[in-house]
């Protein structure tokens, strides 16, 4: 099936999917970092048309989840948001490995916890006569040099930004030679995940979490490989930005504590959190789940590792009204093969984010990607039985071997909001196209019925 060009989606995006949710355009780029709160992108759902039937649903969702590329764990989960009730599920009593499906948890907690509008700041402090530190914010997309592709989003604060900002400090004062020191202390604990498997460090799959880092850890900007000390990778990073614009810095760069009294220098500043919710959930960025899992352990008072942020993402998804007394949560991305999440805890934080009451979630849904348009569904619903469901389906997409997941929303012909979560971690390896295939089939059918008998 021939995909539509980008027009014609725009408009059918606009009339189709968000037309139950929005009271104006969704915004696709560009920057939030004003100092008053952005507008709510998204309004509720609201009951329009005729109402889905919990046979309705099951009758158009039997052939997709029939298909034996998924295994023999499978199961779905739907939730009717215009009407605020569950409506059906199969094979959901017990847990499934989420994948990337986890990330849907991690972020609509940091939304909580921090508010869309929130910043990461990265700083340099005096320490003593003629030093500097180059201090961690925690912000996940901190690059060496500033991005000026207009179409880049979001924007990103760069160490190149920062050293001009210190040279032009610095040189006021008459200062043009300094030594180097780097503080990553905002986080704490392991920076690998004791549950992930031992080769996502060595083949560059994930990075060792730092509250500073650039290029996410990685050596070269784009490439797998990553840098055995992020911290330190990114101040030898900065000194040569330093150099660059005017400024001698000594050759030993070693770790530092920066005192809550140090004066500032200088600073740059992260894109919105909004804005890197969306980024983390259309990339499916597993580097940016964790640093934001951690965040949100600093931000529920539990720490900066990552088992404080397990902690804080539990009990802010209990206050939010999604119950993971049965969920196993081990990491902030997904790639721990031992988290086991419902279904119903996969669809709630989608559920939530697209209540009356929560505006500041609304960039959970704003950031899913969408059917054979955006991010990891930009080749997916191309086959027999899902090209309906182009533009249609928006969902946050979940993939290890022998596991597919698919959990978002769409809206049916009748008019209703539909939240799902579609799942299998038993598919045999040689059928992932097919499983994948099958998962897209039942979200299109969702998406292209009324599901009303």
């Amino acid at each position: 099936m021939a995909r539509p060009p980008r027009a014609v989606f725009v408009t059918m995006l606009a009339c189709t999917l968000l037309a139950g949710l929005t009271n104006g355009a969704q915004a696709v780029g560009g920057s939030s970092r004003s100092e008053t709160a952005a507008p709510v992108v998204l309004a509720p759902a609201r009951a329009r048309g005729a109402a889905p039937t919990s046979a309705g649903v099951q009758k158009v969702l039997a052939a997709a989840l029939k298909n034996p590329s998924l295994g023999k764990h499978r199961g779905v989960y739907v939730y009717d948001a215009s009407r605020g009730k569950a409506l059906y599920s199969a094979g959901a009593a017990t847990g499934f490995v989420p994948a990337s499906t986890m990330k849907l948890l991690t972020t609509v907690s940091a939304l909580e916890t921090m508010g869309p509008d929130h910043t990461f700041t990265t700083k340099v402090v005096r320490s003593g006569t003629g030093g500097i530190v180059l201090v961690g914010g925690g912000d996940p997309l901190l690059t060496t040099k500033r991005v000026t592709d207009q179409l880049d989003f979001p924007s990103r604060a760069s160490l190149q930004e920062l050293a001009a900002s210190t040279a032009t400090a610095l040189e006021a004062e008459g200062v043009t030679s300094v030594t180097l020191g780097y503080d990553a202390g905002l986080f704490t604990g392991p920076a690998a995940n004791a549950k992930w498997e031992p080769n996502y460090l060595t083949e560059g799959i994930a990075a060792r979490t730092s509250a500073l880092w650039v290029n996410e850890g990685r050596l070269t900007p784009r490439m797998a490989k990553r840098a055995t000390s992020p911290a330190q990778a990114a101040a030898a990073a900065f000194a040569l930005q330093l150099r660059a614009a005017g400024i001698t810095v000594a050759k030993a760069i070693k770790p530092a504590v920066a005192g809550p009294s140090a004066q500032d220098v200088a600073e740059v500043r992260s894109a919105s959190l909004g804005d890197i919710v969306e980024y983390v959930n259309l990339h499916s960025d597993n580097d940016g789940a964790e640093v934001l899992l951690r965040h949100v352990g600093l931000a529920t008072n539990n720490g900066g590792s990552y088992a404080g942020g397990i902690k804080g993402v539990r009990t802010t998804l209990t206050k939010l009204g999604v119950n993971v007394s049965k969920a196993r949560i081990e990491d902030g991305s997904g790639l721990s093969r031992t988290n086991l999440v419902p279904l119903d805890v996969l669809a709630g934080a989608v559920r939530v984010a697209a209540s009356a009451d929560k505006p500041q979630l609304r960039h959970l849904l704003t950031g899913l990607p969408v059917a054979g348009f955006t991010g990891s569904l930009e080749d997916r619903f191309a086959g027999p039985g899902a090209g309906a469901g182009t533009g249609l389906v928006r969902a946050k997409t979940g993939t290890l071997t022998g596991v597919h997941s698919l959990a978002g929303l769409v809206r049916t012909t009748s008019g209703t909001t539909l939240v799902f979560a579609v799942a299998t971690d038993t598919a045999p390896a040689a059928k992932a196209l097919d499983a994948r295939a099958a998962l897209d089939q039942a979200s299109t059918a969702l998406s292209t019925c009324g599901c009303t008998s």
